[in-house]
């Protein structure tokens, strides 16, 4: 079989390589990959600045997010052959810490964790992996190749689950949520919000083309400046990564307001902040501020759940391109209105 593979550590040595199909350990799944969606933690593995093999091995097998069709179930495994499933990313550390042990590997405590693509294991970007049935997430045909979105979505899942736990600390009751940021992440945290029914707006800098024409097919406001806000939001779900606009908005936030940081900044970059001013602004208005990462089993779940309830039309204006397997280092550069890039590992 044929698989995308790099040397985290290494520029330059993104690959296709010829491995040997992988044999399922009893109790495995064994899945043929279907699709590969890329992301900026991709790019970040191939260029050296995250990452690592797994153990005893100079080359991982890249992508996190995956979708594949199930060639081979054991007959306890509560899978069928041909089922579409999506495989978990993040596993639990093998001592393992309380968290992982909780079955929530996402908040692992001793950072022995290791993730698929990423650190320590093998990824998704081959033709055919195995996985354990306990980290598999069943997939609806009916969602065809947008399954791809599922870990993307789980993401964006998490996170509106702990702000909406962080809400149950007093009175809550959003009417209007910010997103800064329109990429896939920033997409479905507005998606997420539309289905709970509330006034959304995403803040970017494109003026126009793919990203702003999906938010206002979600039935949300656009806009490219902070400034053009005539509003205080109670919620902000912060995909952008950029320091200048985190500390940005957490001055123009209502009273109360939850705001989740999604996205990671990378670099030294130092900007100069009003500290006092915005201390006195979380303090006195009961503001909170909270990062989350990566998910669990329940996320995942969440996911499918979400895309499945979504328009069909709109999630595959997601999609902007899907590259051949043989092609796949086309994925990382960006073109014009690129939002989800995926590629296609079958021949």
């Amino acid at each position: 079989m044929r698989a995308a593979t790099v040397i985290p550590g290494k520029p330059g040595s993104s690959a296709v390589d010829e491995l040997p199909d992988p044999s399922p350990k009893p109790g495995e799944l064994l899945v043929e990959g279907l699709l590969a969606g890329v992301c900026s933690t991709d790019e970040d593995v191939v260029e050296s600045e995250h990452g690592t093999s797994p153990a005893g091995r100079e080359r991982m097998v890249l992508f996190h997010e995956s979708l594949g069709r199930v060639s081979h179930a054991p007959a306890i495994s509560g899978f069928r052959e041909g089922d579409h499933v999506v495989g978990v990313v993040r596993r639990p550390d093998p001592r393992p810490c309380p968290a992982c042990a909780a079955g929530q590997w996402d908040f692992c405590r001793n950072n022995e964790y290791t993730e698929c693509g990423i650190r320590g294991l093998d990824g998704f970007g081959s033709q055919r992996w195995t996985v354990e049935p306990r980290f598999a997430v069943p997939v609806p045909h009916r969602l065809g190749e947008l399954g791809v979105l599922t870990e993307p979505t789980s993401i964006v899942e998490k996170a509106w689950e702990q702000a909406e736990f962080v809400a149950k600390r007093s009175y809550f009751a959003p009417r209007r949520v910010l997103v800064t940021g329109a990429g896939p992440v920033g997409l479905l945290a507005a998606l997420l919000g539309k289905q709970r029914e509330l006034d959304v707006h995403v803040m970017d800098r494109v003026e126009r083309g793919a990203k702003p024409d999906l938010v206002r097919e979600l039935g949300a406001g656009y806009h490219t400046s902070l400034d053009e806000l005539d509003f205080e939001p109670e919620l902000v779900f912060e995909a952008t990564g950029s320091g200048d606009v985190v500390f940005d908005v957490l001055r123009r936030t209502a009273r109360n307001a939850i705001t989740v940081l999604l996205g990671l900044s990378g670099g030294d970059h130092t900007t100069r902040i009003p500290a006092g001013a915005i201390n006195d602004e979380l303090v006195l208005d009961n503001d909170t501020v909270l990062g989350t990462v990566s998910a669990n089993l329940r996320h995942y779940r969440g996911a499918v759940h979400a895309l499945d309830a979504a328009d069909r039309g709109w999630l595959n204006g997601l999609i902007s391109r899907r590259v051949p397997l043989a092609e796949w280092q086309r994925a990382l550069r960006a073109e014009r209105d690129d939002v989800k890039v995926t590629v296609r590992l079958a021949d």
